[in-house]
């Protein structure tokens, strides 16, 4: 078992969960059920999987999880990016929680990266999935 909060890629979803709950606060009453419920899932959604992989024995199960936090953290960040086109964020509130968000997926995905080689150190199937990334 691994220790989560020794993880980077840890500390920055959870710092991303805290922005984008404070950020969706100011979002219209009406959008509480859609898109600012939406927004929070996805955000709460990347440590929770991080916590859960951690906790799985095997590598690859490890690895599962990991690609699905990288997967809702790409999810909030098109979320994010919609809310700006609504007009629904200010530009302090959507350059703090871009920036960490896109600092998040730098770090998860060098943690998937180098968590795949460790279960496939096959460096042709590392470059494909590189090239995802």
């Amino acid at each position: 078992m691994r220790d989560h909060t020794k993880l980077r890629a840890f500390e920055l979803a959870d710092e991303v969960v805290l922005l984008i709950y404070r950020a969706t606060r100011e979002f219209p009453k009406e959008k509480m059920y859609g898109l600012t419920s939406q927004m929070r899932r996805a955000a709460v959604s990347v440590p929770s999987n991080i916590v859960e992989g951690c906790a799985r024995e095997s590598q690859a199960e490890y690895l599962r999880f990991l690609e699905i936090a990288f997967g809702s953290l790409r999810e909030l960040h098109y979320q994010l990016g919609l809310s700006k086109r609504l007009g629904y964020f200010d530009e302090y509130d959507i350059s703090n929680c871009e920036s960490k968000i896109v600092e998040a997926e730098k770090v998860l995905g060098a943690l998937l990266q180098a968590s795949l080689y460790e279960l496939r150190p096959d460096k042709s199937i590392n470059a494909q999935i590189t090239q995802v990334l």
